[in-house]
């Protein structure tokens, strides 16, 4: 899977801890789950990184999942930068990774009823929520947000999740498929971290204090 070359730099921030990762529960492709005082927290010390790195008022275009959490987070840090949250740009091949039959239940449920389902040695899942979504899927739509975007000029800060950040990030760098996952899955970081992506080279901007990785 090749890497969408453009002009400018791309900042990838993860959102900040939700009431559902608080609870451990799989939050997936639900549209609204509300940060956590943690999560405001994180959010807080992305904006604080992000201004330190670039200014006030940087000429930056914004982009998020439209998730609610996503968005949440952003206003966060746009409040930081002195930038309008009302600019921003949503798209919904920023979400998360969809968990279809088992979206909003605890982990610890689908462990009992099925086992272990996640790989400790990735941070990832082992397979597919039953009527879920899988690694190679979001690579796809990752890529078609890419592809489509690719005219975008200057910087730009993009507020995902944990699972499909990572794999926009393993498109972006020009990562192999990882074996088992059919994509290319950047490693993980811990919730509230940010990364700089320019010309397929990643630089981590801040290393966030969260749960990690996802």
């Amino acid at each position: 899977m090749k890497h969408h070359a453009r002009t400018g730099r791309d900042f990838l921030a993860r959102h900040g801890e939700t009431v559902f990762n608080a609870a451990r529960r799989l939050q997936g492709d639900h549209a609204h789950t509300p940060l956590t005082r943690a999560g405001f927290a994180q959010a807080d010390a992305m904006g604080r990184a992000l201004r330190g790195l670039l200014g006030p008022a940087p000429a930056l275009t914004l982009w998020a999942s439209p998730t609610g959490r996503a968005l949440q987070t952003l206003a966060v840090i746009a409040e930081h930068l002195e930038l309008d949250w009302h600019a921003a740009r949503t798209d919904p091949r920023l979400a998360e990774i969809g968990m279809g039959d088992w979206g909003g239940r605890y982990y610890a449920e689908i462990h009992a009823e099925h086992g272990a389902f996640v790989d400790r040695a990735h941070g990832l899942f082992t397979r597919p929520a039953p009527n879920g979504e899988w690694y190679d899927a979001i690579a796809v739509r990752v890529s078609g947000w890419l592809a489509d975007t690719a005219d975008d000029t200057g910087d730009r800060l993009v507020i995902m999740h944990g699972m499909s950040s990572r794999v926009l990030r393993g498109v972006m760098t020009g990562g192999g498929v990882l074996p088992g996952f059919d994509a290319p899955v950047a490693p993980g970081l811990p919730q509230g971290s940010v990364t700089m992506i320019e010309h397929g080279v990643e630089t981590i901007v801040y290393r966030g204090k969260g749960q990690a990785p996802a």
